[in-house]
């Protein structure tokens, strides 16, 4: 489906053609194509392979989806991949958005995503003397905004680890329940993680070094986007130890528990078992036993009982076993 399209000439649009009169559009001005695209079809890719000499295997890897980060060249005409990322009911849910940059045209096309770009073709159309740089700089504004959206799920992640730490030693905690949100954590990171990663390596193509044609005035910026990669990656590593410390440390919460409870039965069960025991003798029916025909035998035997009890009770107690 066709979201927008524009061309731009000297900062500023001078036309909104369809997808059959881009290349007429392109013939009738000096200045580029900006063309927005959400789960085209196959005859609107195919249209547009047309009109702008788009490559086959760039157009194809944009009609299948379910690609990897990347950037990739055909000649003077660059082709990215980049995930997007939304919160879903089972955590993230990635999307994708395909960009195709050449001298005169750029073309957006978005997959199972809701997230628009109109606050970036909003802030392009307010800088024009950046937007008269051409496709380059839309490119840029399109990964810095890709990149920016990054950043309150990572922020998401800490909040809640830093919540999960908090709550971790209160007593009747639940470790199972703990666990999983541990768990769920660390998937939401790899699903951030697969996609921040192969993204630095696309942007250290931008800068230094041999640039692309179209990318070469704007290095700065894909500069900055680079140091915004790097700042999630950092935090990325940073919140996969404390994922995984938290629960090595929540293992070893749940073996202690498992070892006071464990404590607790063998205290008890020895503080019966010398009960059981006194009992047993002077519960045996033999005729010459002493105390047996004393009047006082049976209170005596009662208090060794509960004496033995409760000095088996006070020493366990001192051994914090109860």
């Amino acid at each position: 489906m066709l979201i927008n399209s524009a061309v731009y000439e000297d900062g500023r649009i001078v036309a909104e053609p369809s997808l059959e009169g881009v290349s007429e559009a392109l013939e009738r001005t000096s200045g580029f194509v900006w063309i927005a695209l959400r789960d085209p079809g196959d005859e609107e890719l195919n249209l547009l392979q047309r009109e702008l000499d788009l490559p086959p295997l760039a157009v194809e890897d944009a009609r299948k989806g379910h690609q990897r980060p990347k950037l990739e060249e055909y000649g003077d005409m660059l082709f990215a991949a980049m995930h997007l990322l939304e919160e879903g009911p089972e955590g993230l849910e990635v999307g994708e958005v395909h960009v195709f940059v050449g001298a005169r045209f750029i073309v957006s096309v978005r997959h199972r995503s809701a997230q628009g770009f109109l606050g970036v073709r909003g802030r392009a159309e307010r800088e024009p003397d950046l937007l008269r740089q051409g496709p380059g700089f839309v490119f840029y504004a399109l990964m810095d905004a890709v990149v920016d959206r990054y950043f309150p799920h990572m922020d998401a992640i800490e909040a809640e680890l830093e919540q999960l730490e908090a709550t971790m030693f209160q007593p009747r905690q639940d470790r199972q329940e703990v666990v999983q949100r541990l768990f769920g954590l660390k998937q939401r990171l790899a699903t951030l993680r697969h996609a921040v990663t192969p993204l630095l390596e696309v942007t250290s193509k931008l800068h230094g070094g041999r640039v692309p044609v179209v990318c070469k005035a704007l290095q700065d910026y894909f500069r900055d986007v680079y140091d915004h990669l790097l700042r999630i990656q950092a935090s990325i590593d940073a919140a996969r130890e404390t994922i995984i410390a938290a629960t090595q440390v929540n293992l070893t919460l749940v073996t202690l528990d498992e070892s006071l409870v464990t404590k607790r039965l063998a205290a008890w069960a020895a503080i019966f078992a010398a009960s059981t025991a006194l009992a047993g003798i002077w519960g045996m029916n033999f005729e010459h036993m002493p105390e047996l025909k004393w009047v006082f035998g049976y209170p005596m035997a009662l208090g060794v009982i509960v004496l033995v009890s409760s000095a088996l009770y006070w020493r366990f107690k001192r051994l914090k076993w109860l």
